[in-house]
């Protein structure tokens, strides 16, 4: 393998090739998510809180129930509720009663919600083009498959 991971933990062996690959794994997805942090922030809005409207933005107009936003996130958060909570005080976000059953909570992507997504697309496309110029498609493929392999059916 390369020296990038050795020198960034500052440790030149590993027990495995499983563990150098694992250790590479949680540094590069913790550097992509630093990225991600930084964007958002800029924004004045967390990761997390991004993850919710763009989960929003897919079923506009309709909305989702607490339950099954937390569902689809990408990193599981512990209190979906506070989260949409400051969606909602900034106007991002509203909330409303099921038609169908109405002790069941909607939320759903106001216009500002959507125009803030507008607003950051361009910032997360340039980070997608910066990735796809590191990393070839196929690549791509490659690394999607055995992340894959790695969570899918582990149980969480």
């Amino acid at each position: 393998m390369g020296d990038a991971l050795r020198n960034r933990i500052q440790q030149t062996r590993f027990e495995s090739a499983a563990q150098e690959a694992l250790l590479n794994l949680l540094v590069a997805a913790d550097h992509l998510r630093a990225c991600t942090e930084q964007l958002c922030s800029e924004f004045g809005i967390s990761a997390s809180q991004y993850n919710v409207l763009r989960i929003l933005r897919g079923v506009h107009p309709a909305g989702h129930p607490r339950c099954e936003i937390a569902r689809r996130m990408i990193e599981r958060a512990p209190d979906v509720t506070r989260l949409i909570d400051r969606l909602e005080k900034r106007g991002l976000v509203e909330r409303g009663r099921s038609e169908r059953d109405g002790r069941l909570s909607i939320s759903r992507i106001t216009a500002a919600g959507l125009e803030l997504l507008e607003q950051t697309g361009p910032r997360f496309e340039l980070m997608q083009r910066e990735f796809a110029e590191r990393v070839p498609a196929a690549d791509c493929r490659e690394l999607s498959r055995i992340c894959e392999a790695i969570y899918d059916g582990a149980g969480s």
